[in-house]
């Protein structure tokens, strides 16, 4: 294997940094009009008269969607290109957005809502596979680690500013939205409906990709091969103890968190007095973006505390995670639940790299794809339970309960990777 030469700007010809701009901006854009909704989803469907049980159910028809379809379309963009695939998804969030605006109707919702998790599905690792291999081509043997974190950087800035607007126009754009009949959200739905035109003119114009053969067989093999590939991971978890209990505690994780994340713009909002609610909704949105890089930012610097041992630093994040969790669900305050929840936000960052680690310690390099596979599976399944269960808690109880129950999930997930912990330093030492 040959050596990378370290990464260095004005070392790079003028075609591959051309190359990083454009991606940047690529980047930047899509997650812009991703952002634009992220933070007043939950509120939009509050003002078209959605309980949190049909908030929970729409994203849990997200997250089946997304699961369903993942699988299938894996190989997808290496058949037939991968600027046609992620034109095809800017088109299904285009659709659900469409759908979104249309209507108040839950079927019509949970519609839009599948379309999201189509488009996801469709989205993922297409461009990035694309950046990656082409910068190899202008850059032979440069080390391509700093150009993606380029990417990531502009990446969560679009996902914060996002945020921000989406926030700030319902509060900018209400009345006039009123006016006309249509809900104070929807502005911000407009505005993202409009940056993702941009994003596919621009996709269109910036993205050059050699044109590959239209493989019309290759959707259908994927489908073909879900089954297949269900089983070689199911497989492969049971041969390896290790990786089972890793994925339980991840689904564990998943049904906790998921429902923090979709259902606390809808809990924090009464306790913000009217003006300019959406606007410090959009901040936190943006600001629990932050968080979650400066948590993983810190993930290696704690797992040295733990001498590195990734299962030990898992369940004391974990552990950590489940506190914070129910000090959320105690906060009665806005400044107290803002603090809390960014502090929470960190520790989500946190728990990202030692899980990974251990997963790819577990696996040999051809057995990475179908365990990664399997891996969304299992998180997308958890954390589709977890919403439906905590919006029935949340609308019989209260979303404090829901968040409650959740920590219990923490808590098994903690027992699981402590059991892990053991197996671990058991084989290390044999």
């Amino acid at each position: 294997m040959a050596t990378e030469i370290e990464f260095s700007s004005a070392a790079l010809n003028a075609t591959a940094r051309r190359h990083i701009r454009v991606f940047q901006l690529h980047q930047f854009l899509d997650r812009l009009a991703m952002g634009l909704t992220v933070a007043v989803v939950a509120l939009a469907l509050t003002d078209r008269g959605m309980d949190l049980f049909q908030i929970s159910l729409l994203f849990g028809i997200y997250s089946l969607t997304t699961m369903a379809m993942e699988l299938p379309f894996g190989g997808l963009a290496d058949s037939i290109g991968r600027k046609p695939v992620f034109l095809t998804a800017v088109v299904a969030s285009l659709i659900s957005l469409a759908l979104f605006l249309s209507t108040s109707d839950f079927h019509v919702l949970a519609l839009s809502f599948a379309f999201i998790g189509f488009g996801r599905a469709l989205r993922s690792g297409t461009l990035d596979a694309w950046f990656v291999e082409t910068f190899k081509a202008d850059a032979p043997d440069v080390d391509v680690q700093p150009a993606l974190a380029k990417a990531q950087w502009a990446n969560a800035i679009g996902l914060a500013i996002g945020a921000v607007l989406g926030g700030l126009l319902p509060d900018i754009l209400g009345e006039v939205a009123t006016d006309l009949g249509f809900s104070i959200y929807d502005v911000s739905y407009v505005a993202s409906f409009c940056v993702m035109l941009g994003v596919f003119v621009f996709t269109m114009w910036a993205i050059v990709e050699a044109p590959s053969p239209m493989n019309a067989t290759a959707l259908v093999r994927g489908f073909a091969n879900v089954p297949t590939v269900i089983r070689d991971a199911s497989l492969l978890a049971l041969k390896h103890p290790a990786l089972s209990l890793l994925l339980a505690a991840l689904a564990f994780f998943l049904m906790a968190t998921n429902p923090v994340e979709v259902i606390w713009p809808t809990h924090a909002k009464p306790m913000l007095d009217g003006g300019l609610a959406n606007t410090v909704i959009g901040v936190v949105t943006a600001t629990y973006f932050f968080s979650i890089a400066f948590g993983a930012f810190l993930s290696p610097h704690i797992s040295r505390i733990f001498r590195r041992r990734h299962a030990v630093t898992l369940a004391a994040t974990f552990a950590c995670l489940a506190a914070a969790q129910i000090a959320l669900a105690l906060q009665g305050g806005i400044v107290g639940f803002v603090a809390v929840f960014v502090l929470y936000s960190v520790i989500l960052g946190v728990s990202e790299t030692p899980a990974s680690s251990i997963l790819h310690r577990c696996v040999e390099d051809r057995q990475r794809s179908t365990m990664l596979s399997l891996r969304s599976l299992i998180q997308q399944l958890g954390a589709a339970l977890g919403l439906l269960l905590a919006g029935a808690v949340a609308e019989i109880y209260s979303t404090p309960i829901a968040w409650m129950v959740g920590a219990a999930f923490l808590i098994v997930a903690v027992m699981l990777i402590l059991v892990l912990a053991s197996r671990l330093a058991t084989d290390a030492d044999s």
